[in-house]
Formats: structure tokens, sequence, C-alpha cells
């Protein structure tokens, strides 16, 4: 029986107030100089109510961007920044899940340790390798391309080990019965496996796709084509214009529409987000 103490209730939902305070708060700031012109910001204040260009601002940079900045329409980024995170995430859950697939229900020499040298690359963030991973990317020709934003990504110890330890807690009965079946590897793979990780996927890729979106080294790196600038990166390119001061309210329109794709996803598939973190057993 849990007691009920009204103290304790005030002082949790004043901290969870506050917390939301402190996190809306820049959203809000953000949202509001998106709103107004330039010149509300020469006087070095920051207006705290939401001004009339708001239509003016977004359609500009939907239509037409920065030009001083020299990063295209908003739209062309965020679809850059759209197919990069979805290739992102599906290479890394397809990879994974095989991988991990072959380490729990295949017997072959050194598993463990192939398990392990792969866990370990998880000391070897892209940040760590990136001079030697750009000088491959560049000498295969894949600057300023899709598969270059997306494919030195795309490996994940982290979901490799989250994907072998779903599948270990799959009862060997299961395996017995599908094997008595008929059913062969691939079989059990398409038809048991998948059905039973939807959540565990639908968890991933929630995570992998904000962590594909979000990326801002690796695009800013290797693109060098306005064509194939992403968001995150143009925000930056935005911040640091090189013609003049920068055009903050416009800046802050990038960001808050930036915000847009990653926040439907999350939403879209919360109930599948949630139930694939807290569920243990099948």
């Amino acid at each position: 029986m849990i007691e009920n103490r009204p103290g304790l209730n005030l002082l949790a939902h004043l901290t969870l107030m506050l917390g939301v305070a402190i996190v809306a708060l820049p959203v809000w700031v953000a949202l509001v100089a998106s709103t107004h012109t330039a010149t509300d910001f020469m006087s070095g204040t920051i207006p705290i109510w939401p001004g009339p260009h708001l239509v003016e601002n977004y359609a500009r940079m939907l239509d037409a961007g920065v030009s001083t900045s020299g990063t295209p329409p908003v739209g062309t980024m965020m679809l850059n920044s759209l197919v990069m995170a979805l290739l992102i995430a599906c290479g890394k859950i397809a990879i994974s899940i095989t991988s991990a697939f072959a380490i729990v229900y295949f017997r072959f020499p050194l598993r463990n340790l192939a398990f392990w040298c792969i866990f370990i690359t998880m000391m070897l963030p892209v940040e760590v390798r990136i001079v030697p991973t750009f000088q491959v990317v560049a000498d295969l020709g894949l600057l300023n391309s899709y598969a270059g934003l997306s494919i030195p990504l795309i490996a994940s110890a982290t979901a490799t080990f989250l994907f072998r330890q779903v599948f270990l807690t799959i009862p060997d009965e299961l395996t017995e019965a599908a094997r008595i079946d008929g059913a062969g590897p691939l079989k059990f793979f398409r038809d048991i496996l998948l059905p039973l990780s939807r959540t565990n996927i639908a968890a991933l890729f929630v995570i992998l796709f904000i962590y594909g979106w979000n990326q801002y080294l690796w695009p800013l790196l290797i693109t060098t084509s306005s064509d194939y600038y992403t968001i995150v990166a143009g925000i930056k390119r935005m911040a640091d214009a090189v013609d003049g001061l920068p055009q903050w309210h416009l800046v802050m329109a990038t960001a808050m529409l930036a915000m847009l794709p990653p926040v439907a996803v999350v939403i879209g598939m919360q109930r599948l987000f949630v139930k694939g973190l807290v569920e243990t057993e099948k």
C-alpha cells in the first residue's frame, strides 16, 4: 500500500513543472524569435511574445533559404536529413538484427570473440576515426552523396548487443518447435524472431532516427555541395554568415522546422517505443 502524502505529491509536481519549464523555455524563445524581424534583435534584447511575421519567415525559409550563408531552402536540407536518418536507422537495424541472429543461433568457431570484437567498436565512434574514414570515403568517390553520408554510420554495436539480449530471452522450446515443423533458419528468423522483436525494432528505430537526424560533424565534413547539406549543418552555416550579421529570426525558424520530424516520429511511435523499452520477456 502506498501512503498518500500531500506534501510529497506537491513537491513531486513542482519538480516536474520546473523540469518542464527548463526544457520548454529554449523552445519558446526559439519560437518567439522566429516570428520577429532581424531589427527586433538589434537592441540586444529578446522579445518574450510572438510577433506578426511567423508566416513570412517560415515561408521564406521553406522557399528560398538564406542566400548570405550559401544554404539551400530548408525543404531541401530537411529532405537530405530525412534520407540520411532513414538510411542510418534502417541500415543499423538490418545489420544489427542479422548479426545478433548469427551470434545467438549459429554455432561457429570464435563466435564469442566475434561478438566482443563488435562490442569493442563502441569505443571507436566516428569522431575518433573520422580522418581515416574520410580518406576511405573520399577514395571511393562518395563525397557529396547519400551513401557517403550514411554508410560510415550504419554499423552499430549497441543495437547488435540489444538484439542479442532480446534473442537470448526467447525460449529454446520455440526454436525446437520451429525446427520440428521444418522451419529453416531464414523462415524462423522471418516468421518468429521478427514479429517477436517488433517493439524492440520500433524503440531502436526512434533512437537511431534521432541519432541520424542530429548528425552534425560528419555531414559538415563530407558535403561541399549545397545539394547535400543537412538541416543541422545548415543551421550552423546560417549562424556563421560571412556577409553580415546572422539573421537570427531565420535561424530560429529553421531550428523550429528541424524539430518537427523527430517530434513526429516520437509521437507516432510512442506506444511501441515505450513498450519496447520496458518489455523484458517474450
